[in-house]
């Protein structure tokens, strides 16, 4: 684990707090469709957040390293996994 600290950007904390509030979105949405599976418009707003999520991590990512580990994110040369600070962190 990288003990130095790496200076972010405003920007980082824009895209941290889109992943977080979409994700907030995502739990809740797919605890409903837990209990309503056939609800057409649920599943549809699923399916638009995980696309948006999908965009704002790759965003992220691209700019600041992986976000998650075990084959979900790719990283760049050198390994970036151990350069902090990681999205808990901050």
């Amino acid at each position: 684990m990288s003990d130095v600290k790496q200076q972010v950007d405003e920007r980082y904390y824009q895209l941290l707090h889109q992943l977080q509030a979409i994700d907030f979105v995502l739990v809740e949405l797919n605890l409903y469709l837990d209990t309503h599976p056939n609800d057409f418009e649920a599943l549809q707003q699923y399916n638009h957040h995980v696309q948006e999520r999908w965009k704002i991590a790759q965003e992220m990512e691209g700019m600041y390293g992986p976000l998650m580990h075990f084959g979900h994110s790719y990283s760049g040369y050198p390994w970036q996994w151990n350069n902090a600070p990681w999205p808990w962190q901050v």
